[in-house]
This record gives structure tokens, sequence and C-alpha cells, in this order.
């Protein structure tokens, strides 16, 4: 039997000119099916055409220091991945109706553990606002569920009638993929809602990623975006870690409010994953406005993102429970929606906002937020605000929106040497201006913004002295209580 599987052996050249894409899968499928892992030749140059190839990874991969070029000038199917980590266990039919906050056991043993979404068509969630307006999603939520049945992940939904299930079992075994210097040579399609998927896609719990290099060569004028190239989706329990990812080209196009709004590719997308860390992960040029910010995310819990250089973090349509820790973010920062804890910590933010609460979703936390030993570095924005929230009370999100119960803040310098006029800050932005002086006390949204109930502040200070001020727009009481040691 022989110890390992490599391309050659199914026909790639490595000569950065053969499209070995046919080679690749092939050496994939054989080592899947013969349980051998896959290793690459050390010097070699793997040329990855358009075609509509997937090359599925279920064993042990090392790409050493092996480079692959992969070119979307001309590409069969853009949504065909170039590798898929995969489970070699079968889906689990599991059939459950209904499912509610603070429920703690399916009712059954499913008998191994496994990784559930569920969603329920008839209710809609994320009714997004703005350019880049939406009639919402369905109520989706995705948990670990044990061999006896115990939910592992808080519900954040009622569902009274789950008219989808998929469960995934958890290997035990962890699958490792590491190694590689990939370029992609980016599309020259029209700036257009056409998204790429030409990427590496995690869809196996219980996989770590490590030592992959991005870069993205080849945008030009025009170009459609990319949905990621680590893209994680529909699993639990994976770490990218020790990786280079690339910032991409930001673009412009017509929103679906007939407008032009920016439009950007990601190179981290998480759609639906639990137990999700990023570990000393770096990208260059983090303070580079024309670059799109490199991470988006839907439907996900547990995310940490732990000692990396990024343009900035992002949570669309809710995350439960979000860590920034020993990070360094650029120009788009932090960014958020959803419940549970939200800490940053021993980082520095360099931003005009700390937190960016989104508002295309309703600025909405149902949960707490925890700073703690944060640099806060605004630049040249006038008037910069901690917590940036936008809601008027105008639109229906499909769920009541909130500010964050409490926020503590445990020691936050904000170096605001470049801030016009006398420096300092706002801790919440002017989140409703239609509120005024004459229609403070009888202004009465149909989809109000509830304020926070306590901002509690300890050893915070500006490098100019200047103390931060409550609010921009004086008729506004985004908070109940501020308490200060």
């Amino acid at each position: 039997m022989i110890p390992f599987v490599t391309y050659e052996q199914f026909g790639a050249k490595g000569d950065g000119v053969t499209d070995d894409m046919p080679a690749v899968a092939a050496a994939h499928a054989y080592a899947n099916e013969h349980d051998l892992p896959v290793r690459t030749a050390p010097d070699a140059r793997y040329y990855i055409g358009g075609r509509a190839l997937t090359a599925e990874i279920a064993t042990d991969t090392d790409w050493g220091n092996s480079r692959f070029v992969i070119d979307d000038r001309a590409v069969e199917d853009r949504r065909a991945p170039v590798f898929r980590a995969v489970s070699r266990l079968a889906p689990l039919e599991l059939v459950i109706t209904s499912l509610h906050r603070g429920q703690k056991n399916i009712g059954f043993a499913p008998g191994a553990d496994c990784y559930v979404v569920v969603r329920q068509s008839s209710i809609r969630r994320y009714i997004r606002r703005g350019l880049n307006q939406n009639d919402g999603t369905p109520q989706t939520d995705c948990f670990e569920v044990k061999a006896d049945g115990t939910i592992v992940h808080e519900l954040l939904w009622d569902f009274d009638a789950i008219d989808s299930v998929s469960a995934c079992p958890i290997e035990e075994k962890t699958l490792f993929i590491r190694g590689g210097h990939f370029t992609t040579i980016a599309n020259g399609e029209p700036s257009a809602y056409n998204y790429y998927e030409r990427d590496i896609v995690v869809s196996r719990s219980n996989t770590e990623l490590r030592d992959i290099r991005h870069e993205v060569t080849g945008e030009g004028e025009t170009g459609a975006p990319y949905r990621g190239f680590i893209s994680i989706s529909g699993c639990a329990r994976v770490t990218v870690r020790d990786c280079f990812l690339a910032s991409h080209k930001t673009y412009y196009t017509i929103g679906s409010a007939g407008k032009s709004v920016s439009m950007g590719s990601y190179d981290i997308n998480i759609f639906s994953g639990c137990d999700i860390l990023f570990k000393d992960c770096y990208q260059d040029g983090i303070l580079d406005s024309s670059r799109w910010g490199i991470v988006g995310s839907n439907f996900c819990k547990y995310v940490t993102f732990d000692g990396c250089t990024f343009s900035r973090t992002d949570a669309h349509q809710g995350m439960y429970n979000y860590t920034v820790r020993r990070c360094t973010l650029g120009h788009m920062g932090v960014n958020a929606i959803g419940f549970g804890r939200l800490t940053i910590e021993d980082s520095v933010i360099c931003c005009g906002r700390l937190i960016g609460f989104r508002s295309d979703y309703g600025s909405t936390w149902h949960g707490d937020v925890v700073i703690r030993n944060v640099l806060w570095r605004p630049g040249r924005t006038g008037s910069p605000c901690a917590f940036r929230f936008s809601n008027d009370g105008q639109h229906d999100f499909g769920y009541d929106c909130a500010m964050p119960d409490t926020i503590t803040v445990d020691g936050l310098t904000v170096d605001d040497t470049e801030t016009p006029g006398d420096g300092g800050f706002y801790w919440f932005s002017d989140y409703n201006p239609l509120v005024n002086a004459e229609n403070r006390d009888t202004f009465r949204a149909p989809y109000p913004l509830a304020p926070c109930r306590e901002l509690k502040i300890r050893c915070v200070e500006t490098l100019r002295g200047a103390k931060g001020k409550l609010c921009p727009n004086e008729n506004l009481t985004p908070v109940g209580r501020v308490s200060e040691e």
C-alpha cells in the first residue's frame, strides 16, 4: 500500500501551464476511497483552469510549499468550489417539528453528535434595509446536538412549524489541511452581484486549516465579487490558523434599491457555523480604504478571532457570542448584529468607531458588550463614536431591535491625536436624527430601538485629555444609567 497520494500519480504536471485540476480531483477521490493522506511536490506550480470540477477532501492534506494558480478569467461555473472538505459520514434524518428558546434537548437521541440547522419559512427575519434591501430570510437557527439529544448551543428563536432540518454528524477525528500558496487571477466580469465561489469550502465539522496563503492578481476596472476563499458552511468546530488572506478591490454596482452601492469581495466567509476560531491569521493593507473588508458571516455562534490582523470582522444576520481578542483591526473595524456576549479585549481598533452595529439590520444586539484593554485609533474621523447605531424606528426588520443591555468598558485608551478640533469622542452616535428638541417628549416609533440599560466605565483616557461625551444628539437618551469609577 502506498503511504500517501500525490497529484503527479494521476497525471498532474505542476508546470504552471497544464490544467492540473482533473488530476487533483482524481487524486483526492482515490485518497478518500483508500483512506490515504495527500501530499504535493514541493516545487510544483499547479494551474487550476476554469473547468467545473471540485476536489473533495476527506483525508489529511499537506500542500507544503507548492503553489496553485486559480485562473478565473474564463470559468464554466462560478459557483463550483475548487476544494471542499467533506465528511464521510452520511447525514442523519431527524424529524423535528418544533423548538423553543430555553429548550435543552430535542426530545430523542440521534445516536451521534451532529450539527443541526432548522428553518421555518413562514417567519421572515433580517429584513434588510437600505441600498441592498430585501424581504428577509426564513427564520433559521444552528446548533450542535449530542448523541443523547442534548442541545449544546442556545436556541435564539421559537419554532412552531419547522419545515427544514439538516443534521450532519460530527467526525471524531480532526481533518488537517495545511500549506499551499494560492494565487487567484481575478475575473473581469461586469460589476454585479454574481458571486464567485472558487474557494476552499469547509463543510465538515472538526477541521483545521493551517499555513495557507492566498493572494489576488489581475483586478481590473470591473469584476464580480467573491463569496470567500476560505468558506465555512454548515459545520462546527473549525479552526483556521496561521493563514494569510487577501483583500479585494472595492467595486460599485446598482443595488436592489436602484441606486449605486459599493460592492466587495470577502476572503473569509462563514455561513452557518458554531465554534469557529481564527487564530494568528493576517492580511496586509488593513488601512487601505480602497480594499473591501475581509470577513463576512451569517447565522453563526461562538466565533473567535484571536491574534489576527484584519481590515474588519463582520457579523451579518445574527451572531451569538462573538469574541475579538489580541487583534489589530483596520479601517472597517468591528461590525455586529446579534445576541449573547460581544467581547473585544487586548486589541487595537483603527477605525472611526469602536463597534459598528449594522444599520441595514437594525443596529441590534440582544445581550452584553465587554470592552477590555483596548487601544482605539479613530484617525482623522470627525466626532468619532465608540458605539455606532442607526435606526430611526421606521422599518420592520422582522424582530425587536435593541442596543446591548449593558456595555462594560474596563480599560480603553483613545488615541485622538489626529481627531479634528479638540479631540475626544462620543460614546453613542446620533442613532435617530428624527428626534429633535420639539418632539423628543412625544416621538413614538413604530419599530423602536430599545436603549442600553447601563454603560459601565472604568480606566478610560484620551491622549489629548478630552472626556467622552454621551451623544451628539442631546435629545436622545441612549442609555438609562452611566456608572464610572
